[in-house]
């Protein structure tokens, strides 16, 4: 069993039992004490454990996501190359969805491509959208979530079945081996939602959002299409992508660089 495989795994004992300890680690998958520990190591290096001693437990889950607007200055040139890559991937003619993140934002601010249809529940993406005479923007109805200004509840997820388009760009609250995570469950179903109605799914996630761990779970690594951030994640990391079928591309100061050995 490869390395990356048993830390999925480990991932999903933790879940189940709270904590691992080295010897449970060994005597489940036959390894040996040194190998127990190299993975131990692994993970709390990707965020994924706390080590302690003889063993690991999971991180406390995140409690708080930054208020919208604080967000949108937090890491904010790492967001505004991976949103004017993600706005380059637009063509003319395009039916897209947006999601109410702040790197998403980004995307949508540097947004060139014409006749374009953009569908969102975040009022501030609309707001920015409706100073481009060269898309139309749908804004989805619902109820207001005030402080992080996305619509949410069952009209945002009705009036979503209505649409099918062909790229959604997502943002990440936190992104494990296990998946995407949010810390709001009403904005999770409204996610999951607009995952099944677009052709090509593509995350914008700065380097903070690596194994960092949040509440609700909305999708697997294998819904994705193609990931675009600011930094290599850890070579574990990589490797799940990989087996996900999920293309990454790094957007940094000196340029962008694919990942191509799924190829």
């Amino acid at each position: 069993m490869y390395q990356e495989e048993r830390l999925n795994k480990i991932v999903d004992y933790l879940k189940q039992h709270g904590r691992v300890s080295i010897q449970d680690i060994c005597h489940i998958f036959g390894v040996s004490r040194d190998t127990a520990r190299r993975d131990l190591l692994r993970m709390e290096e990707m965020g994924l454990v706390i080590r302690t001693h003889g063993g690991a437990i999971l991180p406390k889950q995140a409690n708080k996501v930054h208020e919208y607007r604080e967000r949108l200055v937090r890491e904010s040139e790492e967001k505004h190359r991976i949103g004017v890559f993600a706005a380059s991937l637009v063509n003319n003619g395009d039916f897209i969805l947006m999601d109410a993140s702040t790197t998403v934002q980004f995307a949508a601010e540097h947004l060139t491509s014409t006749n374009v249809v953009v569908i969102t529940n975040s009022i501030d993406n609309a707001d920015v959208l409706s100073k481009k005479p060269a898309v139309r923007t749908l804004l989805l109805g619902g109820e207001l979530h005030p402080q992080h200004r996305f619509l949410f509840g069952q009209a945002t997820i009705d009036k979503l079945r209505d649409y099918q388009v062909d790229k959604l760009f997502l943002g990440a609250c936190s992104i494990t081996l296990d998946g995407l995570y949010y810390l709001n469950e009403e904005d999770g179903f409204v996610k999951r939602e607009m995952i099944k109605r677009a052709n090509q799914i593509i995350v914008l996630a700065d380097h903070t959002k690596f194994g960092a761990q949040m509440f609700y779970r909305v999708c697997g690594l294998e819904a994705i299409d193609l990931l675009i951030t600011d930094k290599q994640p850890e070579q574990a990391f990589v490797e799940i992508l990989l087996q996900n079928n999920v293309e990454l591309l790094i957007v940094s100061e000196e340029g962008m660089t694919e990942d191509h050995q799924h190829e």
